[in-house]
């Protein structure tokens, strides 16, 4: 292979990248193969694999990608920074309305993709475990950042406010991480398909009020009236 330089190394592995999305967005992830991404491009066979040894590699670079190009780590920061611990509900209301401005920004497309890698986790977990085994910490998805500072947070807000939450926080952590999800489905859902039982329903703001209305309500709060 010709020396080339890292500014057209990257270009030609971004515009791979980019064609794998574009796959992803057609079709579940258990379902891709190599020569459905080499179409794409429109790329030889060869040039494929000069920067990519096999399809996992390039669903790891584009976990990584999408993953950097969605961080809210400052955002996330910057609501807890400007509230105390004694407005905590209003702090938890903040978070959820921030995540879903998130899934709104990002699109259907982008929400599939991730309902997608889901389901190749659950499909096939070994598989899964070792692409994931290649991305590095600071490449991770940015919800788990998300989750780590929501949980440190409602620990905090416990403690200082002397709350006597229903379950353990564990137990909330896990409701929100699976209501989130169920939220990426409605939202998909509600946006794909144009008929009369989807139509104006999932709205995502209304079900992040909810997540954060029932996660208060747990933690032994009080929820906001209308």
């Amino acid at each position: 292979m010709p020396k080339v330089s890292k500014e057209y190394y990257e270009k030609k592995r971004r515009e791979i990248i980019d064609a794998a999305y574009r796959v992803c967005t057609r079709k579940p992830i258990t379902s891709v193969e190599m020569k459905d991404i080499i179409a794409e491009t429109g790329f030889s066979h060869g040039v494929i694999y000069r920067y990519y040894r096999d399809l996992d590699e390039v669903l790891k670079d584009l976990v990584v990608t999408i993953n950097e190009d969605n961080r809210i780590n400052d955002t996330l920061d910057e609501i807890l920074s400007k509230r105390s611990s004694d407005d905590w509900e209003n702090t938890i209301y903040d978070l959820c309305a921030m995540l879903g401005d998130q899934m709104k920004g990002m699109g259907t497309d982008l929400v599939k993709v991730s309902i997608y890698c889901d389901m190749l986790a659950m499909a096939d977990p070994e598989r899964a475990m070792k692409i994931n085994e290649n991305i590095d910490s600071d490449e991770q998805t940015p919800f788990l950042y998300a989750v780590a500072v929501i949980s440190e947070f409602m620990m905090k807000a416990i403690k200082k406010n002397k709350l006597k939450p229903s379950v353990s926080v564990d137990q909330i952590i896990e409701f929100f991480i699976v209501h989130y999800h169920g939220i990426q489905t409605g939202f998909v859902l509600s946006e794909s398909f144009k008929v009369e039982e989807f139509e104006g329903k999932f709205k995502v703001e209304d079900m992040f009020i909810n997540l954060a209305t029932s996660i208060i309500l747990m933690m032994g709060g009080k929820a906001k009236t209308k």
